[in-house]
């Protein structure tokens, strides 16, 4: 929920300023849809290969990419279910890769070999499995999962040639175990106290020592960053008496510690290359990620190409230290995949993910803004204004709200963001109150006040929107997806003449229901959840009652649309089932599409074009052609 799951700040005063409207190419959903999402790259043993995840077969498959000339081969062909990279299995042809069964989110790792079989490695029925890498002499296979108890995932490892597994951690405690040193001394267990605070310790597993490296006295964010290769060093990020997130070094035999790094934003994340001699640290820098590579031996900076209007979602370095694959995506375009040479200095692109028949410009750049919300706090959003919006040809425009709760409206792309702007609506991605990225007191800000002062930021976006004079401002609807699908849900019933239509994308419309059925591989951020939205088993429940919107159907008066997958484990079908037919019995025009074969998302590009192109046409009929018949 808040994760975790995370711009140089600018009034946009551009964006208000009229322009001619020019004339602009208008694309189809299927157009839109022949984009190629693509994203991880590990490399191969002689660094000659990558290995990604590309829906470009219509759902996710594993393919290899050549380094040299950027040619991809499919690795795996599935039709029905989506298949994640994760590595070559060391010193073979073979590789790793995870699923699950129809978004239900019970991921497997599963093995194949260059021969073509498959074996999971990870069978049990409800088992929930995850990859965590390799050992440093690259003889066995870590990983996670919680076969053992539902709730708790352990570590284990299994060597490469039989492939057995070995208990390494038992977690008896419900904490989190995210890492550990290459001798397999050292283990960084957090425990989740609130959505924005949490314990990190240390455990010696040869002495049984453990150390609190957190600060009772002074509650903050912390989590592991990895060890030294000699395991004389712990590093970490926290945000401990600041506002943001910074790099810290633990010394593990004097128990002292230093900043590394820190800045006016939070480091998102942070580690050291496989022989200590560059360190990674990526920054979200007001929405996207900036990036910065140290040279570990001169303690500069090192100087590669800019990518300034870029945002870097994920960067590996190779063992050799030699080449650097950086994933890296636009507003304008999905993510590419980049080969950086340390050597040569050159950056070399291997994807062209946008669909050639898009010619980019015809897509709008999306940009920073800023507004005050009902009480003065300053709220961070991101905008996108359709190229031909203008005084004499105002648009309908939608307030969009981000997943979470402690989501956050990025840079990045999305292909529903710009079909709509491409159809003629301004869209306004706001962060408010409760997102991340802007300091830890604006993060809190939501506590116990959801459906509340978030949802009171969201109509001071849609205020924000009906001031510029572009904009058509009896034309005004907000969407969203899980929490940002309950804040539409919360916008039609709490404040139902506010916004003219809702798109609800598999949203939480009750919250007793919800936090009730949390699955049992949450055990250890339930509490958390608890805290900042409420214990559903207590007095709060009355709060929870109040602010679930299922319970308010009665007040909603203007037209909704409701997707939902069937497979949801975190959204059950029968919340969206229900408030479809609240809303039903007030006579309000409302859509209802379900995608028998999808969970919290949409993994499959047929169901994408389906459900997007339905809302399209949704808000076509009500909003875009509202007072027309």
């Amino acid at each position: 929920m808040k994760y975790l799951l995370l711009l140089v700040s600018v009034l946009v005063i551009s964006s208000c300023a009229q322009q001619a409207p020019r004339e602009i190419k208008q694309y189809s959903i299927d157009e839109f849809y022949k984009n190629t999402r693509m994203f991880g790259g590990v490399f191969s043993d002689d660094e000659s290969k990558l290995l990604v995840s590309s829906d470009e077969t219509g759902i996710f498959n594993v393919f290899e990419i050549n380094i040299e000339d950027g040619s991809r081969r499919a690795m795996t062909n599935s039709t029905d279910e989506s298949l994640f990279a994760q590595d070559y299995v060391p010193g073979t042809d073979n590789i790793i890769y995870s699923a699950d069964i129809g978004g239900n989110e019970i991921d497997h790792i599963y093995l194949k070999t260059a021969d073509g079989a498959v074996t999971d490695l990870t069978p049990g029925e409800k088992e929930k499995a995850s990859f965590d890498g390799w050992s440093r002499d690259k003889q066995y296979m870590y990983f996670s999962s919680n076969k053992r108890d539902p709730q708790f995932f352990d570590l284990y490892k299994m060597k490469i040639d039989d492939w057995n597994p070995e208990l390494i951690y038992q977690n008896n405690d419900g904490n989190d175990l995210s890492s550990w040193s290459d001798d397999e001394t050292f283990f960084a267990l957090t425990k989740t106290i609130t959505t924005s605070s949490n314990e990190l310790w240390l455990e010696n597993r040869k002495t049984g020592e453990k150390f609190m490296i957190s600060n009772p006295q002074k509650p903050g964010s912390y989590g592991p960053a990895g060890f030294s290769d000699d395991s004389d060093y712990f590093y970490y990020l926290t945000d401990e008496d600041k506002e943001f997130v910074y790099l810290k070094e633990l010394n593990l035999k004097t128990k002292e510690s230093k900043v590394i790094y820190e800045t006016d934003w939070d480091v998102m994340y942070s580690y050291l290359s496989r022989n200590e001699k560059y360190r990674v640290i990526a920054i979200n820098e007001d929405g996207k990620n900036t990036l910065k590579i140290i040279d570990n031996v001169s303690g500069k900076e090192v100087d590669f190409p800019d990518l300034s209007d870029g945002d870097v979602t994920s960067v590996a370095i190779s063992d050799s230290e030699k080449k650097m694959r950086l994933s890296v995506g636009s507003s304008k375009a999905p993510s590419n995949i980049y080969i950086y040479n340390f050597e040569s200095k050159k950056l070399n692109k291997l994807s062209e993910t946008l669909n050639p028949e898009i010619n980019p410009d015809d897509l709008v750049n999306s940009e920073v803004i800023r507004y005050e919300s009902f009480d003065g706090v300053e709220i961070p959003a991101i905008y996108y204004k359709p190229h031909n919006a203008t005084k004499a040809n105002p648009v309908p425009a939608l307030v969009w709200v981000h997943g979470g709760p402690g989501g956050q409206s990025r840079r990045g792309y999305f292909s529903l963001i710009q079909y709509l702007v491409n159809n003629g609506y301004a869209v306004l991605a706001v962060n408010n109150r409760g997102s991340s990225g802007y300091g830890k007191t604006f993060y809190k800000m939501d506590d116990r006040n959801h459906g509340d002062k978030d949802l009171k930021d969201c109509i001071a976006g849609k205020e924000w929107l009906a001031a510029q004079d572009y904009i058509d401002k009896g034309k005004i609807g907000i969407i969203g997806g899980s929490y940002g699908g309950y804040m539409t849900m919360a916008a039609m019933a709490f404040t139902p003449e506010e916004f003219e239509v809702g798109v609800n994308i598999f949203g939480v419309t009750n919250w007793l229901r919800t936090l009730k059925s949390i699955p049992p591989y949450w055990e250890s951020f339930r509490e958390a959840l608890y805290e900042e939205l409420g214990d559903p088993y207590s007095q709060d429940s009355v709060r929870l009652r109040a602010i679930s919107p299922l319970f308010h159907t009665e007040n909603i008066v203007n037209p909704v649309m409701v997707l939902q997958g069937a497979n949801d484990p975190r959204v059950l079908q029968i919340e969206s089932d229900e408030i479809v037919e609240g809303i039903r019995k007030n006579n309000i025009p409302v859509e209802y599409v379900i995608f028998d074969d999808e969970g919290h998302g949409f993994v499959k590009k047929e169901n994408e074009i389906r459900g997007y192109s339905q809302v399209l046409e949704f808000l076509d009929k009500y909003l875009k052609g509202k007072n027309l018949n």
